[in-house]
């Protein structure tokens, strides 16, 4: 009797690709801005079912179920390109800023204080909170991170998933 092996090539491929498409994928870290956390050229596993379910290929969760919360670090796109950060403050959550003088600013959020440039700082000023349906992201290397302060507030539907480990 001849077994169906093709068949369970097909369920295999199948199964492969439903787990990298809706739970969880393998990627790698290219860049230095979540330095020491995550380096570059690092794996990473994601979870794509912790915040809902991805549309595959897209840039947002089709349903969602959870947000994403302050210490996730989480990856969505930017410009076409995926990008890990760490979810610093949510929807509500307030921001208050302050001129350190030599064109240098900062944002406080959560009683810590963060580096901001002048475009950055104007850029931000007029929000003394998360927006609604918002998070606030930024790499753990403050000095080498293209962020929310540099692109603004990011929306909990574009979060993709969270990062569920590094190798180191």
């Amino acid at each position: 009797m001849k077994k169906p092996y093709i068949l369970y090539l097909l369920t295999g491929i199948f199964t492969a690709l439903i787990i990298k498409f809706f739970i969880l994928d393998l990627m790698i870290v290219n860049g230095n801005s979540m330095e020491p956390a995550i380096k570059n050229s690092r794996p990473i596993i994601i979870n794509k079912l912790n915040y809902g379910l991805v549309i595959p290929f897209g840039s947002t969760t089709l349903f969602q179920w959870k947000k994403a919360s302050v210490n996730d670090v989480v990856i969505y796109l930017y410009e076409d390109k995926y990008v890990v950060k760490r979810c610093i403050a949510t929807e509500g959550m307030a921001l208050g800023y302050n001129a350190c003088g030599n064109e240098t600013y900062e944002i406080i959020i959560n009683q810590k204080s963060y580096p901001l440039t002048r475009s950055q700082f104007y850029r931000l000023k007029d929000y003394d909170s998360v927006p609604e349906g918002t998070v606030f992201t930024i790499g753990d290397n403050y000095t080498d991170s293209l962020d929310s302060r540099v692109y603004g507030f990011v929306p909990q539907k574009n979060i993709l998933g969270k990062v569920l480990m590094s190798s180191e």
